[in-house]
């Protein structure tokens, strides 16, 4: 018997990186020994005291059954206190705060909650591939906006105003940005709220890279007036080395999270205890965590230069985030040139930029999730392959 998919579906292909993974553990399998510089996957481990606290807990007869599907008081205390800490931005942690199996969960939440045939959404171009994904099984329209080098990889709000907006109810925003690690000033977020009041927009903030090589991590929802039209992704996953734990959280307008929660009740049964516990462990880690984590990021990511620069690529050194971004030389046609390349010869994997978008064809990204020495080892497999090919 055949049953079709759903037509939803018709322009959503699986995701880059669950392909790639599954080639390059096929040439693992192989003998190949690939080195993965690709996907940001934290590989340090959480702070002990987030580990301890998910043992206690779990150790509890208590503990193991569902849970509400806001999360526990204490979680939404956590995180109220940690934005008011980090950001400087009060929230109600009964109404303004929704945690989440994972921000990616969020985006798909938001889509369904708010995202109908019809809806225009603006969905930056290079960006997040979710992004689009979601739009798409939501029956949206996409828009995308033009990030560039030559604009710093900010959008024109002032050519986006000149354009019909009529129909766009949605814009998908990621600062410190995704994959070129680019940050947005107070001044920009405050023109982007005016916008988005302007023209009547929702906004939807996407920021777990706040904390990552960043000395001046920012909110959205710190800029006056954003709460009337904004929401923020945010996520322990990057900043506390949580990836796997799925701990997400929404924040903002209480009225839109109470339709978002509407949705996502029909979806899931509730964090799991020992985890929501583990995440208001991790939440009370102060500015020491972050200096220490960033001390590596620091030293990782000179020899990720070191790496861009063996390749002729010249990366942006003020950007921030878990990955690096570079163009590629004139000699490639493009990342996956390079890529492909560098994988075949030299068995090392980077990201080509195209799969977030076309604007990103010409660049590659690096991740910093692979420790000092794998780094170093990956230089010497690039210089190596180089010489073989001289």
């Amino acid at each position: 018997m055949q049953v079709s998919t759903a037509q939803r579906l018709a322009n959503t292909g699986e995701y880059y990186f669950s392909q790639k993974l599954r080639e390059i553990a096929a040439l693992n399998q192989a003998g190949a020994d690939i080195i993965n510089l690709g996907i940001g996957s934290p590989d340090l481990p959480p702070h002990p005291t987030v580990t301890a606290a998910l043992t206690a807990s779990a150790a509890l007869p208590t503990t193991h059954g569902y849970q509400s599907y806001q999360g526990i008081p204490a979680l939404r205390a956590a995180v109220a206190e940690w934005y008011n800490r980090a950001y400087d931005v009060t929230l109600d942690p009964a109404t303004e705060v929704l945690p989440l199996l994972g921000s990616k969960e969020g985006l798909m939440h938001i889509g369904m909650t708010f995202l109908e045939a019809g809806d225009v959404v603006l969905i930056p171009n290079p960006g997040y591939p979710t992004y689009r994904a979601v739009a798409e099984i939501c029956g949206a329209t996409i828009r995308e906006y033009d990030l560039t080098e030559a604009a710093g990889w900010l959008p024109d709000l002032e050519a986006l105003a000149e354009s019909d907006l009529s129909k766009v109810k949605m814009m998908l925003v990621n600062y410190p940005h995704m994959p070129t690690g680019t940050r947005a000033d107070a001044a920009f977020l405050a023109r982007l709220v005016a916008f988005a009041q302007q023209h009547q927009i929702m906004l939807i903030h996407d920021n777990p890279y706040s904390f990552i090589l960043n000395d001046a991590p920012m909110s959205l929802l710190a800029v006056p007036g954003a709460r009337e039209v904004a929401l923020e992704l945010n996520s322990l996953s990057k900043s506390h080395n949580m990836a796997g734990w799925r701990v997400g959280l929404l924040a903002g307008r209480a009225d839109w999270l109470r339709e978002v929660l509407r949705f996502k009740s029909n979806m899931d049964s509730g964090m799991f205890l020992p985890v929501q516990q583990a995440a208001v462990a991790a939440l009370a880690l102060g500015d020491e965590w972050f200096t220490e984590l960033n001390a590596v990021y620091k030293a990782r990511r000179e020899v990720v230069f070191e790496l861009l620069h063996t390749l002729g690529c010249q990366p942006d050194p003020e950007q921030t985030g878990l990955f690096v971004w570079a163009a590629v030389p004139p000699a490639y046609a493009d990342g996956y040139a390079l890529s492909d390349e560098l994988l075949n010869e030299a068995r090392v994997f980077l990201t080509p930029g195209g799969i977030f978008g076309s604007n990103g064809n010409g660049f590659v990204r690096v991740s910093l999730c692979q420790s000092e020495a794998m780094l170093r080892k990956a230089v010497d497999r690039i210089v190596q392959s180089r010489k073989a090919l001289a």
